[in-house]
């Protein structure tokens, strides 16, 4: 199953679009999603983020440090494409769904452009949705701050 992207309108069935690679914004960081599952006859939903990249700091080798003129500098930056394709949540009981092969809906509700703004949307999305309250979604927690029990 594909992601699917509407600018954030999973009403509107006819409009949504298969996501790929290429309609990802330059500057882009990451997105906001919703996961949607029929797990034993009840449906239950998920709201998460998932970066496009990964900043990964890599030291130097041998002969990259020789040629260094200011030695201050020890480390670079490495950006790495992450597989959203692939990805299912963090969701434990949506991660044995997906392994157990049922049907997994899943919906960008929006693409953010920096980390602070993705974890913005991810919290107001929560909030909006009123994660905490309904027993369909499977959040536990929003920030790690307000807990469902």
């Amino acid at each position: 199953m594909s992601w699917k992207y509407n600018n954030g309108d999973i009403g509107n069935k006819t409009a949504l679009k298969t996501f790929t690679d290429d309609m990802i914004p330059e500057g882009a960081h990451g997105f906001v999603y919703l996961m949607i599952v029929i797990i034993d006859g009840q449906l239950k939903i998920y709201i998460g983020k998932k970066n496009f990249y990964s900043n990964r700091k890599k030291k130097f080798g041998k002969k990259a440090l020789a040629a260094i003129t200011d030695k201050r500098h020890k480390k670079y930056e490495m950006i790495k494409k992450l597989s959203y394709q692939n990805y299912y949540s963090s969701n434990e009981t949506i991660k044995q769904a997906h392994k157990d092969g049922v049907d997994i809906e899943r919906h960008i509700l929006k693409i953010c452009y920096s980390k602070a703004e993705l974890t913005y949307e991810e919290v107001k999305a929560q909030f909006k949705f009123e994660v905490l309250e309904d027993e369909r979604y499977l959040n536990s927690n929003i920030l790690g701050k307000f807990y469902k029990k």
